[in-house]
């Protein structure tokens, strides 16, 4: 297994196989998000099913009552799951784009009780929120596709970067009429202005919208109030979703369970908060990346 010999033998007493040249040992867990996991893949399996099958997500109560396990061990195989979900595709976009951005999260309080009394906070639409972007091919390639990621912000430095290390220069892109996407060279560039009007002909961002309602369905429907380092993963479950959308179960099962190879998330990795270190210890996650100018 872990020299990729094929000289192996099978240990009936032990369950596992040995490599007969590097001498390692190993079972049908090593190398997966499966790995080290006491749970047999009995229990697995229809955790893969429920999370690529479910239009809203499955929470780790639903999921930890249909197994017979407990919440807490339902919550992490669920992110154990959604580490396979990370999006694997390096292919650029083109043709027609649309770029747009969201803001998940609760309202932050209007006052916060002090010492001396009460202090008035700050306060607006984003204020305490996570910010989303978000980018779909419309009908490149048959169907349409989406990638988002969480981002610090939705100024200009923040958001181009993402679109020219996603979209092919010369793609046509429509957007709102944020002023952070003016000014974007090398492209097409068309915008709606969401106070006039939300479609002008071929003009409009309508497929990324419907991609907000659903996530944003499933973050406050089933989700109810994830943590904000944790948002990456419940974004890559509803991108999974939305672009193996037309397929059926089956395949979609079977997707998501060839992305379990290759991929490991350790609890400790799982519960920290610091995003550098999280980054530096998930698995092997393939992003595209940006072309050199």
């Amino acid at each position: 297994m872990g020299c990729g010999s094929a000289n192996i033998h099978f240990i009936a007493s032990r369950t596992k196989w040995r490599c007969n040249d590097c001498k390692r040992q190993f079972s049908v867990k090593t190398n997966s998000i499966f790995e080290s996991s006491p749970l047999p893949l009995g229990k697995w399996l229809p955790a893969v099913w429920f999370l690529a099958n479910t239009k809203n997500g499955t929470s780790s109560h639903e999921l930890g009552r249909a197994l017979g396990v407990t919440q807490k061990t339902a919550w992490f195989m669920l992110h154990r799951v959604r580490e396979a979900m990370v999006p694997t595709e390096t292919r650029m976009f083109d043709g027609i784009v649309e770029a747009d951005e969201t803001f998940v999260g609760g309202r932050k309080k209007a006052t916060m009780r002090t010492e001396l009394g009460f202090k008035k906070m700050k306060h607006g639409p984003t204020e305490g929120k996570t910010t989303v972007f978000g980018i779909a091919e419309r009908n490149g390639r048959g169907k349409s596709r989406v990638r988002a990621m969480v981002v610090a912000s939705r100024k200009r430095s923040e958001l181009e970067p993402h679109i020219r290390s996603n979209v092919f220069p010369g793609s046509t892109i429509y957007t709102d009429a944020l002023l952070s996407y003016r000014g974007l060279k090398d492209y097409q560039h068309a915008f709606v202005d969401h106070f006039v009007t939300y479609c002008e002909g071929v003009v409009h961002t309508n497929t990324i919208e419907n991609f907000w309602s659903c996530l944003k369905r499933t973050l406050h429907g089933t989700y109810i109030a994830p943590r904000a380092f944790h948002l990456d993963a419940y974004v890559d479950e509803q991108v999974f979703r939305f672009n193996e959308r037309e397929g059926k179960d089956a395949d979609r099962f079977v997707t998501a369970l060839k992305r379990t190879d290759g991929r490991r998330l350790m609890y400790k990795t799982l519960i920290c908060s610091n995003p550098s270190l999280r980054e530096g210890q998930r698995g092997p996650i393939h992003r595209p990346q940006p072309l050199h100018q």
